[in-house]
């Protein structure tokens, strides 16, 4: 007898695939072969995202290339939009389960007992009531370099653009025996670099008994043999304090790496927006890891087009994101979310605007990169690798420093997972490259 198939396909942020890789494992567990989303399945799984309107569009699209010439399968769609819409999610003809961002422990069970019956099911309960972290570890990843670990969900910060605080609810911290148990699994496994990721990861701990917080985490699993790397996802500029500071700087294995959202570059913009600081407070972070980690990477994302941003605004924007130097900016043009504040506010942005101050500001993203790479021309630094063949013919090889900058080397031998050191030539927009220092006589970057 063939065994039963499932395609999974995932929408938005690497929570969401991180999500995805645990409902996988379920199916799996269960006797399921995994099969790619474009190929035929007993089962499809979407995880969908609500984040812009464009995600929502996409995970539509996706919902619907899986019902379309599938009569037979069965569509099981998750995530935040299900979560947030779920009424709407069920009124797409060929649809069979609506599970939100909770209770999906009991994914299997659910499509088991609906292809013996075969009829729509909502299971979508008031994410607001959530209060235990929902543990679905994830046991495999492909490669084996870099693994991300869930350690928070949810987020109480209601920014008056986003949906995700409707569609996650509130923070839930993951215990620390459940964090060390992981780290360990994916260590023996032979991951070198973990990504500690959640929501609103800044959170992590306060809800615990006792509290704890993110340097906690770091140094509960920085003692595991066979991990050389520990990552953390994005903190806000609030909840990166002097212990945290002084954990990424004195754990060897703690990367010199934060993601620190800024969202708008000006005051009023940012007050519109509910986000918890001022250009000053967000500054003063910045300057003090800066102080404490020299060569910290500090990455971002900023949204351009927030309704009534003037155009001097934009420009203080702009302005703002060049002294503050960052590696690499992600930029967004606003979209307006159904159900949020921002979605009524007078004064909403043309889409030509928005559209030509996302460029400018992409623009400016791609210089602050070069700036920050060309610093380490002329420098040996070490490089997690991680996939060869970027050439086509498998000799070139790509890998990322401990913050974060892309490498690439020719490698005569060697596998992903080593650890190397690369003595640094040049250097472009999109990350570095070099020799690596034990096969200086070797091929070289032009």
């Amino acid at each position: 007898m063939p065994k039963k198939t499932a395609a999974f396909h995932t929408l938005g942020c690497k929570l969401n695939q991180y999500d995805t890789q645990s409902l996988m494992e379920l199916f799996r567990e269960r006797g399921y072969t995994i099969v790619d989303f474009p190929q035929r399945a007993d089962v499809y799984v979407i995880n969908t995202c609500t984040v812009t309107g464009t995600g929502e569009k996409k995970s539509r699209q996706a919902i619907n290339r899986a019902i379309r010439g599938n009569e037979e399968s069965i569509v099981v769609v998750t995530g935040c939009y299900a979560q947030t819409a779920p009424g709407e999610v069920a009124g797409i003809e060929g649809v069979d389960l609506v599970i939100g961002t909770q209770d999906r422990a009991q994914i299997v069970d659910l499509v088991e007992e609906i292809a013996a019956v075969h009829g729509p099911r909502i299971l979508v309960d008031d994410i607001f009531k959530a209060r235990e972290f929902e543990e679905l570890p994830v046991k495999e990843f492909s490669g084996r370099t870099r693994a991300a670990m869930k350690i928070q969900e949810g987020c109480n910060q209601f920014c008056s653009y986003c949906k995700i605080p409707y569609a996650r609810g509130p923070s839930r911290s993951r215990s620390m025996k459940a964090i060390i148990d992981e780290a360990q699994r994916l260590a023996d496994q032979g991951f070198r670099e973990i990504v500690l990721t959640g929501i609103h990861l800044g959170f992590y701990g306060r809800d615990l008994e006792p509290p704890s917080n993110l340097a906690e985490v770091i140094r509960a699993i920085h003692g595991i043999e066979g991990l050389a790397r520990i990552r953390l996802g994005s903190v806000d500029a609030p909840e990166i304090d002097d212990e945290l500071i002084g954990v990424l700087r004195d754990y060897p294995k703690a990367c010199p790496h934060l993601h620190i959202p800024l969202q708008a570059g000006h005051d009023v913009v940012l007050k519109r927006m509910r986000r918890p600081y001022t250009l000053e407070e967000y500054r003063r972070v910045v300057e003090k890891v800066r102080e404490n980690i020299p060569d910290a990477a500090i990455t971002t994302d900023i949204i351009v087009g927030f309704p009534g941003e003037t155009d001097a605004q934009f420009k203080n924007a702009l302005q703002f994101v060049e002294e503050m130097a960052f590696s690499r900016l992600h930029v967004f043009r606003y979209s307006p979310r159904r159900g949020t504040p921002a979605a009524g506010f007078p004064d909403q942005i043309p889409t030509k605007v928005k559209n030509e101050r996302s460029q400018q500001m992409i623009e400016l993203g791609k210089k602050l990169s070069r700036g920050f790479h060309q610093r380490f021309i002329g420098r040996e630094i070490e490089v997690l690798w991680e996939e060869a063949g970027i050439d086509g013919q498998g000799d070139l090889w790509q890998g990322h420093t401990p913050n974060y900058v892309m490498v690439k080397a020719y490698r005569v031998t060697g596998s992903p997972g080593d650890l190397e050191t690369v003595s640094i030539t040049g250097a472009g927009e999109e990350g570095i490259w070099g020799t690596v220092v034990e096969q200086l006589n070797g091929k070289d970057i032009e």
